[in-house]
């Protein structure tokens, strides 16, 4: 890309620099002896062409909407559209929550984000002895179609897009949209949004497994070859890399084991049968964004040439669609500070900037309050405003991948792609994401990351503003959103009444269907949804999946 000749005199002329520097650094210290990333990539004073003298602007960058995707996967990017602005909301009860989203529609969100309460998580019903105390805390408690029902009351299906984060019982929620869907006149083929369904980051970071490794893939690949067939427009995953990196993962390391649980689903699925072209244009990716503006936009831009290599020279994927990694992004949530909230702020603005010039699809910006309590609708609003800022007045999104060609930039990008290789590398040895999990490797990387992390601020090496500098004297906070502990009463009566009112005879036909269909090897997606249409719980659908496939249990890793 540069003449060589040329090349040779920089690197000369930046030498005698670095000279010049060494002897002025020597009368006035840097701030650190040292400079790195979050991902321990040495950080130099500056840049030159010298660094990227290997990059081929057609091999690694080409245009915009252009393989291998570096520069983002449309032609013109925020010249023509927006990414989708979601908020993550949902709490307490379903006719609550309807409240929020439409709130959240009237202020300009232009896509409903779905937060669930822990029991739905993890396949319990609210009158669960395990769901005691959690209903409705962290998100909405849906229980039933009837839930459903209310949630999306007055919100047409057929002009909104859904993003859904649920992992286990993922077949069980989305079964209950496209029920919903149906009820308001609206065909499966007609919905757009998507469904987290990885639960191979569940094992690794976040915990809401239920079932084990096997019947678990199962699941997902036929939610893949149903949805191929009858909701077309919908993405079927959101492997997600945002819990990893809120589990303490470094930048590259949310690239590499992010990426490692994508190739075990296409893995999975064309195992099953299905064409990579069938199912891969539908694959979606969750990220998360960072303080570290820089690096997380060479996160972003390495992952996207790294996912277009691996699907084209791995899979031979053939459309191009297939090749494009579309991503789901949200604010870190672990940067979030109970001191000073406002603080939170300035943060969450950073991270948009981040993951907007980073190339997003998709974004949720997190709330000044979420580190103390569930976000009031005021702090929802500056949350979108964030967001909205940066769309219409910062300029950024005027061309597209503003910042390619820096020379750090573009130097960041290839070192975070090789630090991503050598662990997909070594994931392969261990054969694959799934063993990987199951030796404890992953959890290991991440766990050794998050202490190095943690020791860092205890040791003032890395600054916190507010936590471990610039602290001040605070009062206990107020406004905060507090949900009444009734909810669960609420839920249990609301379950109670329709058990009563329901066909029980019909529910139970349904759960049996279910039930020999899971212990052969149907598609279960049709099953499932009868059994919704019913009015079978969550709780029973769940329950009947559990009886056939068991349990995951969690290994401890040292």
């Amino acid at each position: 890309m540069f003449n060589k000749e040329k090349l040779e005199q920089l690197k000369k002329a930046h030498e005698e620099w670095e000279n010049t520097v060494t002897k002025a650094v020597a009368k006035r210290p840097e701030r650190k002896k040292e400079f790195e990333t979050s991902s321990g990539i040495a950080v130099k004073r500056a840049y030159t062409p010298a660094d990227i003298e290997n990059l081929d602007y057609d091999r690694d960058l080409s245009n915009p909407g252009e393989y291998p995707y570096t520069r983002g996967v449309q032609p013109t990017m925020y010249r023509g559209k927006f990414w989708t602005m979601r908020q993550y909301a949902g709490f307490a009860t379903a006719e609550e929550s309807n409240k929020r989203y439409k709130y959240l529609l009237e202020q300009g969100q232009t896509g409903l984000s779905v937060a669930f309460d822990l029991p739905t998580q993890i396949g319990f019903d609210s009158d669960h002895a395990l769901s005691e105390g959690e209903v409705g805390k962290v998100g909405v408690a849906i229980d039933s179609l009837k839930d459903m029902e209310i949630l999306f009351d007055g919100i047409p299906l057929d002009k909104v897009s859904t993003s859904m984060t649920i992992n286990a019982p993922a077949s069980v929620l989305l079964a209950m949209y496209i029920a919903v869907a149906e009820k308001q006149g609206v065909s499966s083929d007609q919905l757009s949004g998507t469904i987290q369904n990885d639960i191979l980051k569940e094992y690794i970071a976040r915990g809401t497994y239920i079932f084990p490794v096997e019947p678990s893939m199962r699941l997902i690949t036929n939610i893949f070859e149903y949805c191929s067939k009858c909701v077309p427009k919908w993405n079927t995953i959101s492997i997600s890399g945002y819990h990893i990196r809120e589990a303490g993962s470094t930048a590259a390391q949310e690239v590499a084991f992010t990426l490692a649980d994508g190739i075990a689903y296409v893995d999975a699925a064309i195992k099953a049968g299905l064409d990579v072209d069938e199912f891969g244009p539908r694959l979606s990716f969750f990220f998360n964004s960072h303080n570290e503006i820089l690096e997380e936009v060479a996160k972003f831009r390495a992952a996207r040439r790294l996912w277009a290599k691996i699907m084209k020279e791995r899979f031979k994927a053939k459309d191009p669609k297939s090749m494009m990694l579309r991503f789901h992004t949200q604010t870190a949530g672990c940067t979030l500070t109970a001191q000073q909230p406002d603080n939170n702020v300035v943060r969450v603005a950073m991270q948009t900037l981040a993951a907007v010039l980073g190339g997003t699809q998709s974004l949720h910006t997190n709330s000044r309050d979420e580190a103390l309590a569930l976000p009031t609708e005021d702090s929802v609003r500056i949350a979108l405003r964030t967001q909205q800022i940066v769309a219409y007045e910062s300029g950024v999104t005027e061309t597209a991948d503003p910042l390619a060609g820096s020379y750090y930039i573009e130097s960041l990008t290839d070192q975070i792609e090789q630090k991503a290789v050598e662990y997909l590398n070594k994931i392969d040895e261990l054969g694959g994401a799934a063993k990987a999990i199951e030796k404890g490797y992953i959890q290991k990387e991440i766990q050794d990351s998050a202490y190095k992390y943690q020791k860092e601020i205890e040791a003032g090496e890395r600054i916190v503003v507010g936590v471990n500098k610039f602290q001040i004297k605070e009062s206990a906070p107020k406004g905060l959103l507090k949900v009444d502990p009734k909810v669960g009463e609420l839920q249990q009566k609301k379950l109670a009444e329709l058990r009563k009112i329901r066909d029980n005879t019909k529910v139970d036909a349904a759960l049996e269907k279910l039930e020999n269909a899971a212990k052969g090897e149907d598609n279960l997606m049709p099953f499932i949804l009868d059994a919704v249409k019913a009015y079978a719980t969550l709780g029973e659908i769940c329950g009947v999946l559990r009886k056939v496939f068991g349990e995951y249990q969690q290994s401890i890793v040292l």
